[in-house]
This record gives C-alpha cells, structure tokens and sequence, in this order.
C-alpha cells in the first residue's frame, strides 16, 4: 500500500494493526472516499492513531458503526 500525502507506518506499527487488518481497514475507509485520495490516506491515519492512543480498539476500528 503506497500512502501519498501521509507517512503513517510508524504510527501503523505502534497501533499494532497487522498488514491484513491494515488491508481490511483500508478497505472500508475507502468505500467512504472512493475518489478523495488525501481524504482516505487521512481517515485511515486517523483510524490507526486512535487505535494507537487507545480511543478505539481494532475490533471498533474494524467495525465501524454505520450511518442511520
């Protein structure tokens, strides 16, 4: 996975989130932003440091809750 406008890795190796979870996780932040590359890279920066920082853990990040 190339990241273009962010340099996560540090932060994706501290949060603990395997290459597979990173795939999956991936995955679904882009179903959000299909075409907005800096918003994505930037979502999924987010999601890995509040894993990192304990606001949400990687069964949450994984499973986000969907909109009403």
């Amino acid at each position: 996975m190339t990241m273009q406008h962010f340099d996560f890795e540090t932060v994706v190796r501290e949060a603990g989130v395997s290459t597979e979870k990173l795939q999956f996780l991936a995955k679904n932040v882009r179903e959000e932003f299909p075409t907005d590359d800096m918003m994505y890279e930037l979502h999924l920066m987010r999601v890995c440091s509040a894993i990192r920082d304990k606001y949400l853990n990687l069964e949450q990040g994984l499973n986000p809750p969907k909109a009403a």
